[in-house]
């Protein structure tokens, strides 16, 4: 009897350490989960600005913004 409470205990400390360190894992994952998400929308923000000043950037762009400002 006092071998089989033993392996027990045994088990269910192996089982609750087992626990801690998945639960510890999945947190782990979820904010770097989060902190990669922040960065694709700051790197999405940033390529739509580079967009758009490329876009200003040419000439007939300019050009037709010019003549419209003045047929205004």
């Amino acid at each position: 009897m006092e071998e089989s409470s033993a392996i027990i205990v045994l088990l269910t400390i192996s089982v609750i350490l087992l626990s801690v360190v998945i639960v510890a894992l999945l947190a782990t994952v979820t904010l770097l989960v989060v902190r990669v998400n922040r960065i694709a929308r700051n790197i999405e923000k940033v390529s739509d600005n580079v967009a758009e000043a490329t876009e200003w950037l040419s000439p007939v762009k300019l050009l037709s913004t010019v003549i419209d400002l003045f047929r205004k």
